[in-house]
């Protein structure tokens, strides 16, 4: 009978014990979902040399990118020049490295602007219906066009260039964020505690702010990570075709590009910047599956 009331006693305590235990916050809970997730950490692991190694560029670089040596031109893989040299002796691996920095930068940049503006023009569009049916009129005929396209539209009235390639990057991703904001916002003022923060009298300023803004973060840090890989993959499609970096700018796109032509004989100048494109892009959307999940609020 005492062993029965002291087990008792004891399930009575773990219990209480959970209850006054300190909930887990939000964050807390995304980020242990996402270490689960094993996609996600490759797709960290893989994003992380690549940025790690643009950075340490300067250091990591065995040779200028710019120095011709044109006696070593079409070198294959050796110990000297592990990924072979160009067309004008030039070392692809140090040119790549550099090139690292210019296609993240380029997806980086076009990101920004995008994130920016979809953001804001998808929160106006969402919260005041008046203005709606124009932003979201603009918004279908940028949809309507397939984002390459549009972006070497924008190109061809901007000019060609490593700057003006951003631009047009960024314009042709703004639709994706408007529309998931603008769905996001549209859920989220109808809510009960919104009408009552309207009823008290707060301007809509603070509302946004502080009510709005928090509940499409979410959304928006998923679609930015999948966009991420998309808009590299977008510029260097530009490189590729001559719109965007420019030579001897080193950019993997535009490497890819010179490589084409001796593809036969060099291989390795458009296998490697490929594959590099290839791989940031399959980071970034590993990552982004992992983050969907983890931010998924129906999870447990």
């Amino acid at each position: 009978m005492s062993q029965t009331i002291t087990e008792q006693k004891t399930d009575q305590k773990v219990t209480f014990n959970e209850v006054l235990s300190k909930p887990k916050s939000y964050w807390s809970l995304v980020w242990k979902r996402l270490k689960k997730n094993k996609g996600a950490i490759v797709g960290s692991c893989i994003l992380l040399f690549f940025i790690l190694i643009s950075i340490f560029a300067p250091l990591l670089a065995p040779f200028p990118i710019d120095e011709m040596k044109m006696e070593s031109r079409f070198q294959s893989l050796s110990s000297v020049h592990w990924l072979g040299t160009d067309e004008f002796g030039r070392d692809i691996l140090s040119r790549m490295l550099y090139g690292g920095r210019v296609s993240l930068m380029m997806g980086l940049v076009a990101v920004s602007i995008a994130g920016a503006v979809g953001v804001f023009l998808g929160v106006i569009s969402g919260y005041y219906r008046k203005l709606d049916i124009y932003i979201m009129q603009v918004m279908d005929i940028l949809l309507a066009f397939p984002s390459l396209l549009l972006a070497i539209a924008i190109i061809a009235v901007l000019g060609v260039g490593l700057t003006n390639a951003m631009i047009a990057v960024a314009i042709s991703v703004i639709p994706s964020y408007v529309r998931v904001v603008r769905g996001a916002v549209l859920s989220i003022r109808e809510k009960e505690y919104i009408e009552a923060v309207k009823a008290l009298g707060v301007s809509d300023i603070k509302i946004i702010v502080r009510h709005i803004l928090p509940n499409v973060l979410s959304p928006v840090i998923v679609l930015s990570t999948l966009q991420f890989g998309t808009s590299i993959l977008s510029a260097a499609s530009l490189s590729f075709l001559g719109l965007g970096a420019q030579p001897p700018t080193p950019e993997w796109g535009a490497m890819a590009y010179v490589g084409k032509s001796f593809l036969l004989d060099a291989w390795w100048m458009s296998l490697f910047p490929g594959l590099a494109i290839m791989l940031v892009v399959l980071g970034f959307n590993l990552l982004g599956d992992g983050l969907r999940d983890a931010l998924d609020p129906r999870l447990k």
